[in-house]
């Protein structure tokens, strides 16, 4: 291994530590039951969580769930924001052998329809706000009557390649895919999460970010392997991110590691915030460029490690403030225990630019795409799962040259335009519509929607903004709406996004 020191989920060797018998409920509750496990500032006070109070809420959880019906292999959803009751309601399912859905608050009934259903989540772990969006989608179960008093309850006898986790992407093509995930997924992370803290678990290390535990990124790049390496984790809830904000919580908790997503970094240093007594930043979703890294050693008096890698396949790059210099456009080097790899148009390695790759094997890869192996099939050459990324090698630093697909990343969410295509299409004003990411100086990009009217149609701007807002997600709605006459189109009817980002571009350039 290049880096420094042991590292967490691996062996001395670099190879994975992954045991024949494995429960992720059982790797995160492990430990001193008096120890500190999460420090909840979602409600009037601070309030302290010890390790064992919150196996104790997962055993109440999974006698409910019990109660209920649920048996191996069942989906149950989790509509929770960030807070004690969300990570335990993740544990109560693996505990028992379930499969737990990660969901999003900011979902509406057409987000939350496609992946509930898709899924066959009967029932969801959630609290009032949550069952009013479901609506009649699943059963409810309400997290503060839930539980059922008892007898601890033993762990399931799991293996790391039994189902425990069911994430949904962005849905870059078509609806969102869900990305089965094992009881190894943790292990998976506990290398790249550790190396982007500077060895995280550290004496005094206590952990927070602003991402939702709804996304891989919340839930695995910081709650999970908060609680696996022992290292308290902060839930707060912050309704639209704002530095004052998050500059309280992180006094309010004596946070210091965070992981930023760079909009948030972007919005610190223009409000030239301070952030006092951290230890590590790390940041993930889009390359930080030299700028910003210089600004971070000044504002931080450290260095930001990015890292890299998505839902299907997370955590597999990353920088090492602790171990190695940050290099500007590069996503660090990558992570021991994750082969990555630079493929040419015939699926050979390359030196050149090329497809990024990581091969079977990797302990944080997905089992398959939950009832669609069609897609499963196209993610995979060979013995390399394709990311969809571009990049080229700089040394051992990998630099990050571009996505494949059309996948929008704005204000640190990856947003699938069809998903906005789809919903739009479904106005009785619109006969075409194309969507975009159009660059963007704070968010890194905005959805741009190029929309086609049908004759006579009256519908204006934001009135489609709001049909979007009001059917998918509140951060995915288009925040530009241009009307054209015809779209860019291929011979066979698709929509050329290529042309229309041109487009998009362009308009950006002309108005700085």
């Amino acid at each position: 291994m290049s880096f420094a020191q042991v590292i967490p989920g691996l062996t001395p060797a670099g190879g994975w530590d992954v045991p024949a018998r494995l429960n992720m409920a059982a790797q995160a509750l492990d430990g001193d039951a008096d120890a500190l496990a999460i420090i909840d500032l979602t409600g009037p006070a601070r309030r302290d969580v010890t390790r064992g109070a919150l196996a104790a809420m997962a055993d109440g959880l999974a006698r409910r769930l019990l109660s209920e019906g649920v048996v191996r292999g069942d989906r149950v959803g989790v509509l929770l924001s960030q807070s004690p009751a969300c990570a335990a309601a993740h544990l109560a399912i693996w505990k028992i052998g379930a499969i737990s859905v990660p969901l999003f608050k900011l979902f509406k009934q057409d987000a939350l329809r496609s992946r509930v259903g898709d899924a066959g989540a009967n029932l969801v772990l959630t609290d009032p706000e949550g069952a009013a969006l479901l609506g009649d989608l699943a059963r409810p179960l309400m997290v503060d009557t839930a539980a059922i008093d008892g007898e601890p309850l033993p762990f399931a006898e799991t293996g790391p390649e039994d189902p425990a986790v069911l994430i949904y992407t962005s849905g870059t093509t078509g609806s969102p895919k869900g990305a089965l995930h094992g009881h190894r997924l943790l292990t998976g992370h506990l290398p790249g999460v550790s190396l982007s803290h500077d060895h995280l678990g550290q004496p005094g290390d206590c952990l927070w970010t602003p991402a939702d535990w709804a996304w891989i990124g919340g839930l695995f790049d910081v709650l999970m392997p908060g609680l696996a390496l022992r290292v308290p984790v902060v839930a707060a809830r912050m309704e639209k991110f704002t530095p004052e904000g998050a500059a309280n919580i992180i006094a309010q908790a004596s946070v210091r590691n965070v992981f930023f997503p760079p909009t948030a970094l972007r919005m610190l240093k223009a409000a030239e915030q301070s952030v006092p007594g951290l230890r590590s930043v790390a940041s993930g979703g889009e390359p930080l460029g030299a700028e910003m890294l210089a600004w971070g050693r000044r504002a931080f008096g450290l260095e930001i490690n990015e890292f890299y890698g998505q839902t299907e396949c997370n955590m597999i790059a990353t920088s090492c403030g602790a171990d190695f210099p940050a290099r500007p456009g590069c996503i660090g080097k990558p992570v021991p225990g994750h082969e990555i790899a630079v493929l040419d148009a015939d699926g050979q390695p390359t030196l050149d630019e090329g497809d990024v790759a990581v091969r079977r094997g990797s302990a944080s890869m997905l089992l398959d795409y939950w009832n669609n192996p069609q897609a499963t099939a196209e993610k995979f050459h060979g013995a390399w799962l394709i990311t969809g990324d571009r990049g080229i090698w700089e040394g051992d630093y990998l630099r990050f040259m571009g996505r494949e697909d059309d996948v929008i990343t704005s204000a640190g969410y990856r947003i699938g335009p069809a998903e906005i295509e789809d919903c739009l299409m479904t106005h009785p004003d619109v006969a075409t519509v194309g969507v975009v990411g159009k660059p963007d100086p704070l968010r890194t990009e905005i959805v741009k929607a190029y929309v086609v009217l049908k004759p006579d149609a009256k519908v204006i701007g934001k009135e489609l903004q709001s049909y979007v807002k009001d059917r998918l997600a509140s951060y995915s709605y288009p925040r530009e709406i241009t009307f054209l006459d015809a779209l860019p189109m291929t011979v066979t009817g698709k929509v050329i996004r290529k042309e229309l980002k041109r487009r998009a571009a362009a308009e950006q350039e002309a108005e700085q």
